[in-house]
């Protein structure tokens, strides 16, 4: 089993900066890829950032040069560095890993989200 721990959401205004931690625990060998999507209300799940175990990062257009994903492969770790808030980046942030296990193949886990909220 293995576990996905959000944290680091809130309020802030246009133009701020949030920084998002993800810790995964449990039997873990290996985390391949580690992921943040979010969700705005109504909207569908989207892909924010990825980060593979050899820091390839990948982004959205939509934050492209205000986010950056980091990870820590020893702490098993991922954080999502937000700059430059906009209205539009609000919404249920969520960590997403592939991650194999001492007892399962590689599989994909979900954290439980943390909201992040830009007023204008």
């Amino acid at each position: 089993q293995v576990s996905l721990v959000e944290s680091g959401g809130g309020s802030v205004q246009t133009g701020g900066s949030l920084r998002l931690s993800c810790a995964a625990s449990g039997r873990i060998l290996v985390i391949n890829v580690m992921r943040w999507y979010r969700q705005a209300r109504g909207n569908q799940r989207e892909l924010v950032a990825s980060m593979t175990s050899k820091g390839v990062a990948a982004y959205a257009d939509s934050v492209k040069g205000r986010f950056t994903i980091s990870r820590n492969n020893a702490q098993s770790t991922a954080a999502l560095q937000m700059n430059s808030l906009k209205p539009e980046d609000t919404g249920v942030y969520y960590c997403n890993a592939d991650v194999l296990t001492a007892t399962m193949p590689s599989s994909e886990y979900w954290g439980q989200g943390t909201q992040v909220t830009v007023s204008s």
